[in-house]
């Protein structure tokens, strides 16, 4: 700072602190607001722009608050980095390099706004043309040329077109295409590949660049049209990264094909860009005389176009001359273009030939129009006819009448303008289709695009991250795994067959591993052995047979019966007497024949206890003991997780346990046992015999004459104050209890698991009776009631289940 600059600014600061005391404060004010305009003119003289330059001394000359002064300095610094980190990503970033692969005509009309706007942003976009297909072809009007004139710059032309209009030449064609395919886009090395439609060209673009990794931006896909297009047109979706569609049924439909809803963008048509901006052009009468003749006027003339269904060329060919017929009849003005290049078209070409539709006066034939003049030829046509999906598609913009032949377009979105004739098998079933269409208007329809997909597209193309991964992934619907090799399916599948064979019934069952009785069949146990055998095949096939449909898969039978129990051959040594006909009995041999699967077999107290050890109180203790108080007394001991059958298999036969010398007599033919006590039998032969001498029904009790007498009348009877009643079940619990004991003093269980029809009642007694009489290292084992509704059946089970899956995982 120069001498006279710093002699002004203290003179200036001198007099401004003389103004706040010699002149009243409006005054003041104003002559320090001119004193700092003279210290900013002076500062800038002497050191340039402040801003830049010496700005914080110039501040704190003016203001003297620390805290603005570190804000504005970290405000300088804030921006100094934001100007470097946006000087490097301009650096790094390049831009993106898209290439534009067209086929046809048709897509290029798609294709070529998406191309104008990319080629309008350098800087953001490098733009690859490739064309192939029937552009290059003469026949077609050698269409690559309209690709010129727009000025755009061809990359590479490849002929992939193999001639012949038959299905053999389109599968020809797309190999042809592959082949040649990779050599241009291995040398473009594009970003990303957009592809259009459904076409079997575009069908090889697709294919080639997924299997180049590069990126693929589809268009129109998730449309439906009826025809194997719908084939290729999905899986080409299938094979793309990116999906610009052009209504909201096409984006639900590419959601519904698992595809990423953040990788679908809602576009519309990019071909509604250029028509609904010129379809208003003032020169429409000068294209329609260019192509149709000075005499003819808006809406007095036909547009005419039929593609090939290959799915079904002959009938498609039928239709094209149908349509022919009914033109000529009908008699008007008619521009007629080619067919597209698919199977079928060579001899519509004929057809149209043979019926002399080039050289008749009525009729304009043409390979290609440009797609600016095809805009208003549609645009002011007295109707359109056809397959073309530009009847579906662009014409409803302009409202123009549509009379849509056969299948080609089954299933595409259509405003009202559109009068389908799918069944159209008649001359005169299209001649009326064109009497009720010809010459009307409808409201214009913007199904298929608003004017702007192409800046949607453009900003869609600017956030493609292409450091993400390439593997596109998919969307699938939340369904339940198949875990068909997964070892916790495989468990879960396994299954058994359950055969209970009690005094009144037969039971079947098919229980899986865990526990659950999927079906269950019960059938009256027969009196004979022939009889009872036959019922027991049959009942398992049966249960085989709905095994299937449940997913089960059987690993082997088990059965569960009363009696003594050879298991180690499946034989029924002897028989309670509830059980006629089954001493001696081979149970294995025939049912394992029969099924060809495994047989276990054993006692049902044994099986009860089984059925405690996998799936009950006894899961996962070493020593228990199970003890079933139903019609009878029996049950099962389980000693270091093992089942105890004895050396003669008679071992647990806890009923015949003998608690007194004289007591009553029991079924086995002795005295004293705990089932001459405390069975159901037993109770059930005091109850009646308190009954004839009149002693059991008390006040309260509901008894019917004609009703059984059973032990629950015995029971009902203590309950309700029957002192002989109650006798008699102190003394069944104490007999029981007793027994229970000298089991406890025998194998030393850890726990007592009651079990049947009884087991609620006497679970309180036995215990007291243990504690009562039990030795003191015993008192303390519990006695717990199963939870089990069907321990025989789940016993049996058990044996399939443990024995026959006795692998280590």
């Amino acid at each position: 700072m120069s001498v006279s600059a710093c002699r002004s600014l203290f003179l200036s600061s001198f007099l401004c602190c003389l103004m706040a005391h010699a002149y009243p404060p409006f005054v003041a004010a104003g002559l320090k607001r001119e004193i700092k305009k003279k210290i900013n003119k002076d500062w800038k003289k002497s050191t340039g722009n402040p801003q830049r330059r010496g700005m914080e001394k110039h501040t704190g000359s003016l203001c003297t608050n620390p805290h603005e002064l570190y804000y504005l300095r970290m405000q300088r610094g804030r921006d100094r980095m934001e100007r470097e980190k946006l000087t490097e990503v301009n650096q790094c970033k390049r831009r993106l390099r898209v290439c534009v692969a067209t086929c046809n005509r048709a897509d290029y009309s798609k294709l070529a706004p998406i191309m104008f706007g990319i080629k309008s942003h350098p800087d953001e976009f490098e733009l690859e043309v490739v064309v192939l297909g029937s552009h290059l072809i003469d026949d077609y009007g050698n269409t690559f040329r309209m690709i010129e004139q727009d000025d755009f710059d061809i990359g590479s032309k490849l002929h992939t077109i193999v001639r012949g209009e038959d299905e053999a030449a389109m599968v020809e064609s797309v190999g042809l295409a592959l082949v040649k395919l990779p050599d241009v886009l291995q040398r473009l090395h594009p970003d990303i590949l957009v592809v259009h439609g459904d076409r079997f060209d575009a069908l090889a673009l697709a294919t080639a660049a997924a299997l180049m990794n590069i990126r693929i931006l589809h268009l129109e896909g998730g449309e439906v049209s009826g025809t194997i297009d719908d084939s290729i047109r999905h899986a080409i979706s299938k094979l793309a990264h990116y999906h610009a569609c052009c209504t909201r049924r096409a984006e639900q439909y590419l959601i519904a094909m698992c595809e990423d809803h953040s990788r679908i963008l809602l576009a519309g048509c990019p071909s509604y860009d250029k028509l609904l901006s010129t379809h208003h052009r003032e020169d429409y009468k000068d294209i329609i005389k260019a192509w149709l003749g000075d005499k003819v006027q808006e809406q007095d003339y036909i547009v005419a176009l039929q593609h090939p269904v290959t799915t079904d060329i002959q009938h498609s060919i039928k239709i094209y001359g149908l349509m022919l017929d009914a033109l000529l009849s009908f008699n008007k003005k008619t521009l007629i273009l080619f067919p597209n290049i698919d199977a079928g078209s060579k001899e519509m070409v004929r057809v149209m030939r043979k019926k002399g539709i080039e050289q008749h006066p009525n009729f304009r034939a043409v390979k290609h129009i440009p797609f600016e003049q095809f805009i208003q030829l549609v645009c002011h046509a007295g109707c359109m006819i056809g397959n073309s999906s530009c009847g579906v598609r662009e014409a409803g913009a302009f409202g123009t009448p549509v009379i849509n032949l056969g299948t080609r377009q089954t299933g595409r979105e259509t405003g009202e303008n559109v009068l389908h004739v799918r069944d159209a098998d008649t001359h005169n079933k299209i001649y009326h289709a064109l009497e009720l269409q010809f010459g009307k208007r409808y409201p214009c329809s913007k199904i298929y695009g608003d004017g702007n997909a192409v800046p949607r597209i453009l900003k869609f193309l600017r956030t493609i991250d292409l450091d993400e991964p390439l593997q596109k992934t998919f969307c699938f619907p939340t369904v339940k795994d198949s875990i068909s090799q997964d070892i916790d399916h495989i468990l879960e599948t396994q299954s058994a067959l359950s055969v209970d064979l009690g005094g009144t019934n037969l039971r079947v069952a098919i229980v899986c591993m865990k526990g659950k009785i999927v079906k269950k069949y019960t059938q009256p146990n027969p009196k004979t052995f022939e009889a009872r055998m036959q019922l027991i095949l049959k009942m398992c096939s049966d249960a085989m047979r709905d095994a299937v449909s449940f997913n089960c898969r059987v690993l082997g039978v088990g059965v569960s019966t009363g009696g003594r129990v050879n298991p180690q051959e499946g034989v029924v040594l002897h028989s309670t007497k509830l059980i006629q006909e089954w001493s001696s009995v081979d149970l294995r041999t025939p049912i394992s024949d029969a099924l060809h699967l495994p047989v276990w077999v054993d006692n049902d107290g044994n099986c009860a206890a089984l059925a405690e050890r996998k799936f009950g109180h006894g899961k996962g203790v070493e020593n228990f003991v199970t003890v079933i108080t139903g019609t009878g007394i029996g049950g099962g001991i389980i000693h270091h997780n093992e089942l105890v059958h004895g050396s003669t298999f008679c071992a647990a036969e806890l009923g015949h346990i003998m608690v007194s010398l004289e007591g009553p007599e029991c079924s086995c033919g002795s005295r004293g046992c705990i089932e001459a006590y405390a069975s159901g039998m037993a109770l059930q032969r005091e109850a009646k015999r308190l009954h004839d001498e009149d002693l059991l029904k008390v006040e309260g009790m509901d008894m019917k004459l004609s009703e059984p007498v059973t032990a629950a009348h015995l029971i009902n009877a203590a309950k309700l104050g029957n002192s002989k009643a109650d006798a008699i079940l102190n003394k069944a619990s104490t007999a029981l209890g007793v027994g229970i004991i000298n089991i406890l003093h025998i194998v030393n269980p850890s726990l007592v698991i009651l079990s049947g029809v009884l087991a609620s009642y006497y679970q309180d007694p036995v215990q007291h009776v243990i504690k009562e009489r039990a030795l003191f290292s015993t008192q303390s084992i519990k006695v717990v009631t199963s939870d089990l509704e069907e321990p025989a059946l789940l016993g049996a089970a058990s044996m399939v289940l443990d024995y026959a899956t006795r692998r280590t995982y």
